[in-house]
């Protein structure tokens, strides 16, 4: 896991529209980059939604918001869609990114062993440095905590 005061590593991935997208931390003052394991399933859409129904308390405290798993394109444009997400959902499907930032490994479900995103979220400064880290953490009301906690980094 990714600890504040490390750099955080760059992001250049497709997004939910099919477009290459690089994260630049310095367009807010602060950037949440979650990553979640799977599209459209009950907890990654709780987790988003929660970003979305957030999204003007978001925008206020200048904080931009990147979605992260290694789902295909084409199953992000339809979830975007149905949701009404305000927000880029990018494709990692190599979990390359997503290594990158502690969150991709082994998991096991149901007996069955295989790679993975975890659910793990980060802030990042205007100079790409991680200000706050959340490992596994838990979808409904994370977007509410992460508002409260980027506030108080600002009093």
């Amino acid at each position: 896991m990714l600890e504040p005061g490390d750099a955080a590593p760059e992001i250049t991935l497709t997004d939910h529209r099919g477009e290459t997208v690089t994260v630049d931390p310095a367009a807010a003052s602060h950037t949440v980059v979650y990553f979640y394991p799977r599209a459209d399933t009950p907890g990654c859409t709780a987790e988003a939604c929660g970003f979305r129904d957030e999204w003007d308390a978001f925008e206020d405290a200048d904080v931009a918001v990147v979605g992260i798993s290694d789902d295909p394109v084409a199953d992000l444009e339809p979830f975007a869609a149905e949701y009404d997400l305000p927000f880029a959902l990018l494709s990692d499907p190599d979990g390359a990114v997503a290594s990158a930032y502690d969150s991709y490994g082994e998991k096991s479900m149901f007996g069955n062993t295989f790679d993975g995103v975890f659910r793990n979220t980060y802030v990042l400064d205007e100079a790409g440095t991680v200000v706050l880290a959340y490992e596994g953490v838990s979808p409904e009301d994370h977007a509410v905590e992460i508002l409260e906690d980027v506030r108080a980094l600002d009093d």
